[in-house]
């Protein structure tokens, strides 16, 4: 699905923001992730003690390039990351808007073509903008992730026709819903839509029992998956009896 791999949980868990290791160990469990993110300015203001609990885990690390905001710094970021992770995975992030977080999409892109040359295999964080999306595709990106809501606002998905239209366009790309996301029927929401993956953090982490909410996400998606697959029903304008008509008892 991801760059020849197929995970089998669509649940993508940010590590950032845990009360404690042994939460974030527990959430990770819970989550039956395969895939956790990591931030290279986290990893080096932990130490070694944070890349211990990382080899632990039985997950596959994405780096990211978090709280970077220009192209020489993400380029920078995840050249480091690779070097220090072994990965060529890196969820690629260049902020161009302090209150939103929005992505730069002129430096995203740039940023992308870069490290695609550089042999990196390129998650970026992006809108659900297409033309955007079309640009990064052609740098060189297999997988595109566009955002629900500012990152942490929790508020879901704001554009749902413009995600919807986004899932109809890029049919056969993987695409992660990355931000935003604040409440498992919202994750379910995303994958009924039929996106790929949710990628979250802060719901998990900063939620009263950040254990039992993984529980609760890696539900909600893997039954939005589901249902998507099984094929949802068209929504009606007026009512649609349940009950056949013909057959019915005569009364007179």
């Amino acid at each position: 699905m991801f760059y020849q791999h197929t995970p089998s949980s669509r649940f993508l868990l940010g590590t950032a923001g845990y009360p404690s290791p042994a939460i974030l160990q527990q959430a990770i469990a819970a989550s039956e992730t395969e895939i956790i993110t990591v931030s290279l300015r986290r990893e080096g203001s932990a130490g070694g003690a944070f890349r211990e609990l990382l080899q632990q885990l039985n997950t596959r690390i994405l780096p990211n390039t978090a709280g970077c905001h220009t192209v020489k710094e993400a380029v920078t970021t995840a050249l480091m990351a690779r070097e220090l992770f072994g990965t060529p995975w890196i969820k690629l992030e260049v902020i161009g808007h302090a209150d939103t977080l929005q992505p730069d999409p002129f430096a995203l892109v740039e940023a992308a073509r870069i490290l695609c040359a550089e042999g990196f295999q390129v998650f970026p964080y992006t809108t659900e903008d297409l033309i955007v999306g079309e640009k990064l595709l052609e740098a060189g990106c297999e997988v595109l992730m566009p955002w629900g809501a500012p990152i942490g606002s929790g508020q879901g998905l704001r554009n749902i026709e413009g995600l919807k239209t986004m899932r109809a366009w890029f049919r056969d790309v993987p695409l992660i819903i990355d931000a935003g996301i604040g409440a498992p029927s919202q994750a379910a929401q995303a994958m009924e839509m039929g996106f790929d993956g949710v990628l979250l953090n802060t719901a998990v982490a900063k939620a009263r029992d950040p254990v039992q909410m993984a529980t609760a996400f890696s539900a909600a998606i893997a039954a939005g998956h589901q249902a998507y697959q099984a094929g949802l029903m068209e929504q009606r304008d007026m009512a649609a009896a349940s009950t056949p008509i013909f057959g019915l008892a005569q009364f007179s």
